[in-house]
C-alpha cells in the first residue's frame, strides 16, 4: 500500500488529504472511497489513460481511500496524488519524502492547472512540504513566500524525476512589478460634479460605503468606474487575501496590486451574490474582498439580496452554511450604490417635471432599506449637468486621478500608522469602543456634533459613521485632531434632499 499527500478545499482554505493506494489481484476495478464527488471518482478514467499512455497497465483490484473520510473531497485536484499512489503502489517509484501534489491529469499525460493552488502552496509551506504543482499555476504560486515548489507539465516529467532520470523547475518567487494602475474613466474627463468627485475621494481614503443619488445621464455609473483610478494599492497582506479568494475560483492570474472592481447587475440571485451553491463557491462580495462592490440601480435588486448583505457589511466576513457544511469567507468591500430619485427619476431636478405622485414617490424610496442605508457612511447627490456644461468641448481644467490619488495614498498610511497595532488598516473597520478613546476629537467638534445630532436623526450607527468619515476627512488635510469644519463635511454627507 502507498500513501500520498493531496488536498481538498473548504472554503478559501486547503485541507490535507491523504491518498492511500492499495493494490490486489482478483479482476481489474477501481473503487474510490471517502465522500468523492462526481469529478473525484470520473478521475479513475483519466489516472488510468495517463498511465497506460506511459505505458503503465494497471491490474487487478485497485483501491484508493481519500481520508479523512467525513471530508467531502471535490473537483480534480487529486488527480496526480492518485497517479502517483498508483506508480507506487506497483512498484514503479519508489518512496519520497513527504510532499503535496494537485493537477487535472489529460488522458495522454498532461497535467492541467486546477483552481486553488494559492492555498495549497500556503498550507505546504505551513508543513513544511514541497509541492508539485501544474505549470499554469506556477505563476501564482510564485506568490507565495517561503514555499518549496516545482512546476509540472505532465506525469511523465513527474515520475522520471522520482526515478532519478530527469529534473523539474523549481518554482522561483515572482520579482515584484511597479504599481501602475490606467485611470479609465480619469476624474479630469469628468465634466463638474465637484461635489461627487470630492465626496469619492473621501471615500476612497478611508474605505467609506458610499450612494450615488440623482437623475438618469447625470454621471453616477460613470463617477463609479472612476473610483478604481485613485485606489490605494493593495498591501502584501491585501494582495495575498485577494489571491486566494481568486484561485479558489480559478480566476485568471494578475501580477497586479489593482483593488478589485465587481459591478453586479440588479438580477443577480442572492447566491451569486453572497455565495454558496452545491459547492459553497464564494459570492461577488468576496470576489470584492478589498475592493469595490457597484450595485448599479439599486433600487431594483431584490428586497431578500439586499437584507442577505447587511451582516457581512458589519463583520467584513460572510458565513456561507449549507447541508453540505458551512465556509467563511471574507467580504471586506467598499459598496458603492447608485439610483435615481423617483421611478421616472426627475424627482427633484430643476429642469425636467417629475411626474410621480406623492405616493409613487414614497413607495420607490421604501425599496431603499433603511437598515442597509444606514450602512453606508455617505449620500451623495448628483445633479444633473446643464447643457453648456455637457456641449463644453474644451478642456475642463479639472485635477486628474493622479494627483487625486497621490492624497488617498498620504491619507491611507496615516490612517495605517494609527491603526496597524490595533488590527486594522483604515477608518471605516474601526469599532466603536475605538472610536470612544482614539479619535482625538476637538472638544468644539464634539459640542457641535451633539448640537446636531438629534435634529438629523442620527441613530448610533450614523453618529460612528459621522465621526469616522470626520477622521477620514482629517487625515486629508493632515490634521491630527478632528474639528468642527471636519465634522460639519462629514454631516452634510448624512443628508440629501432626496431622500425624506
Amino acid at each position: 500500500m502507498s500513501r500520498v499527500r493531496g488536498v481538498t478545499l473548504k472554503g478559501i482554505h486547503a485541507v490535507e488529504v491523504e491518498v492511500e493506494v492499495e493494490s490486489t489481484g482478483g479482476l481489474f476495478s477501481i473503487s474510490i472511497v471517502g465522500l468523492p464527488d462526481t469529478a473525484v471518482r470520473e478521475s479513475k478514467e483519466r489516472v488510468r489513460a495517463a498511465l497506460r499512455s506511459m505505458g503503465m497497465m494497471i491490474k487487478g483490484r485497485v483501491a484508493v481511500n481519500l481520508a479523512p473520510a467525513d471530508l467531502p473531497k471535490e473537483g480534480a485536484l487529486l488527480d496526480v496524488p492518485i497517479a502517483v499512489g498508483m506508480a507506487r503502489a506497483i512498484g514503479n517509484i519508489h518512496s519520497s519524502r513527504p510532499a503535496i501534489f494537485m493537477g487535472e491529469l489529460a488522458l495522454d499525460g498532461r497535467i492541467r492547472g486546477v483552481r486553488g493552488a494559492v492555498p495549497a502552496a500556503i498550507l505546504a509551506r505551513d508543513k513544511g512540504y514541497p509541492i508539485y504543482v501544474p505549470s499554469e499555476n506556477a505563476s501564482e504560486v510564485a506568490l507565495v513566500k517561503g514555499v518549496e515548489a516545482y512546476s509540472v507539465a505532465n506525469l511523465r516529467s513527474l515520475l522520471d524525476f522520482f526515478r532519478g532520470e530527469g529534473e523539474l523547475e523549481r518554482v522561483s518567487a515572482m520579482e515584484e512589478r511597479p504599481y501602475q494602475v490606467l485611470a479609465d474613466p480619469d476624474f479630469a474627463d469628468i465634466k463638474g460634479q465637484s461635489a461627487a468627485k470630492r465626496a469619492l475621494e473621501i471615500a476612497a481614503a478611508g474605505h467609506h460605503n458610499f450612494l450615488l443619488i440623482g437623475s438618469p445621464g447625470s454621471g453616477k455609473t460613470l463617477l463609479a468606474k472612476a473610483l478604481s483610478g485613485i485606489l490605494p494599492p493593495l498591501s502584501d497582506e491585501e494582495l495575498m487575501e485577494v489571491m486566494l479568494v481568486k484561485s479558489t475560483v480559478g480566476m485568471p492570474f494578475e501580477n497586479s496590486r489593482i483593488r478589485p472592481f465587481r459591478s453586479v447587475h440588479h438580477t443577480a440571485s442572492a447566491v451569486s451574490v453572497c455565495g454558496g451553491g452545491t459547492s459553497l463557491r464564494p459570492g461577488e462580495i468576496s470576489l470584492a474582498h478589498r475592493g469595490v462592490l457597484f450595485l448599479d440601480e439599486f433600487t431594483e435588486f431584490r428586497r431578500d439580496l439586499l437584507e442577505s448583505l447587511r451582516q457581512p457589511l458589519e463583520d467584513g466576513e460572510i458565513v456561507v452554511s449549507r447541508s453540505s457544511g458551512s465556509v467563511v469567507y471574507p467580504s471586506r468591500v467598499l459598496l458603492a450604490v447608485a439610483c435615481n430619485p423617483c421611478a421616472c427619476g426627475w424627482y427633484g431636478d430643476p429642469v425636467e417635471p417629475c411626474r410621480c405622485s406623492a405616493a409613487d414617490v414614497e413607495r420607490y424610496q421604501k425599496k431603499l432599506s433603511g437598515p442597509i442605508l444606514d450602512r453606508l457612511d455617505m449620500y451623495v447627490s448628483v445633479p444633473r449637468l446643464t447643457t453648456e456644461e455637457l456641449l463644453n468641448i474644451e478642456g475642463t481644467g479639472a485635477e486628474k486621478s493622479q494627483s487625486i490619488r497621490k492624497r488617498v495614498f498620504r491619507a491611507r498610511k496615516i490612517q495605517q500608522q494609527r491603526w496597524e497595532k490595533k488590527g486594522f488598516s483604515c477608518n471605516a473597520e474601526i469599532p466603536e469602543k475605538l472610536l470612544r478613546t482614539d479619535l482625538e476629537m476637538s472638544p468644539d467638534a464634539g459640542a457641535f456634533l451633539k448640537s446636531l445630532a438629534s435634529s438629523i436623526r442620527l441613530s448610533g450607527r450614523g453618529i460612528s459613521r459621522v465621526l469616522k468619515v470626520a477622521r477620514t476627512v482629517a487625515d486629508l488635510e493632515g490634521s491630527a485632531h478632528v474639528k468642527t469644519p471636519h465634522v460639519s463635511e462629514a454631516i452634510a454627507y448624512r443628508e440629501t434632499g432626496f431622500l425624506s
